[in-house]
């Protein structure tokens, strides 16, 4: 039985208007909505498509507040086992210290059951806010273990698994032996809805919770700064027929036409 670990990340719901605090440390949650991260929650999605082809358990690990717990019946309704939280404070983490306390909880998940090493490890390909691109490179190298960013395909083969990465005019295929990691895009798959029987089993979930730390990385978050905001203006061309020469105008000056 394959053992699956997804690590997720809990994120601004994508296109909400983002606002800074006074200080410009950190964002104000006041009246924001929260989310899986998209590329992650293709990866939840991926990881039970594979533990239902080939029988398996997938578990769920997040780094965050206590309001991240959601995430995790989130990952649940959709058909997760296991939900893990490791508690952090709402404040920026550099991503050495996230990879270091990531890579020292799947260890510590490892060994408390006696199973071993998971089989595969889901990343997203980079989070929805921050975008760093490092998180689950730097957790899989702490770990030892190899691992392939930009996914768009996973096969399960034996020992193995076989990934798929696009590049320009084609893809990539790699295949490493397990235990492995992965990191994820969004579009692999078309991840589902969660259906009143998830749904009510979510809420049952227990949540298991883990208590790490790590000493600070490299990296030091100077401030957020909000980009300037543009604002477009629609020009009414005219009504019906009569619009016409003003919009092949339009056309010619943009050299369409």
């Amino acid at each position: 039985m394959l053992r699956i670990l997804c690590c997720v990340k809990r994120v601004p719901a994508p296109g909400a208007r983002i606002n800074v605090t006074a200080d410009g440390l950190a964002v104000d949650a006041a009246h924001l909505g929260f989310t899986t991260s998209p590329h992650e929650e293709c990866g939840v999605e991926e990881a039970v498509q594979i533990a239902e082809r080939c029988g398996g358990e997938v578990t769920v690990l997040t780094l965050g507040p206590p309001e991240a717990a959601e995430q995790l019946r989130y990952a649940a309704s959709v058909g997760a086992h296991r939900g893990v939280l490791v508690p952090a404070d709402g404040g920026a983490r550099d991503p050495q210290r996230t990879a270091a306390i990531l890579a020292e909880a799947i260890r510590r998940l490892e060994s408390a059951d006696g199973a071993g090493p998971f089989d595969l490890i889901v990343f997203g390909n980079e989070s929805a806010d921050s975008g760093g691109f490092q998180v689950g490179v730097r957790t899989a190298y702490g770990l030892g273990r190899p691992i392939v960013n930009g996914v768009k395909g996973i096969e399960i083969d034996g020992p193995a698994v076989r990934v798929r990465r696009e590049i320009d005019g084609g893809f990539e295929v790699y295949e490493m032996e397990m235990p492995a990691a992965v990191g994820v895009k969004e579009g692999i798959n078309l991840p589902r809805y969660p259906t009143m029987k998830g749904r009510l089993a979510s809420k049952r979930l227990e949540i298991e919770i883990l208590d790490l730390d790590a000493p600070l990385g490299g990296q030091t978050m100077v401030r957020l700064r909000r980009p300037a905001e543009t604002v477009s203006e629609t020009a009414i061309l005219g009504h019906g027929p009569e619009a016409a020469p003003a919009v092949a105008d339009v056309l010619e000056s943009l050299g369409v036409l």
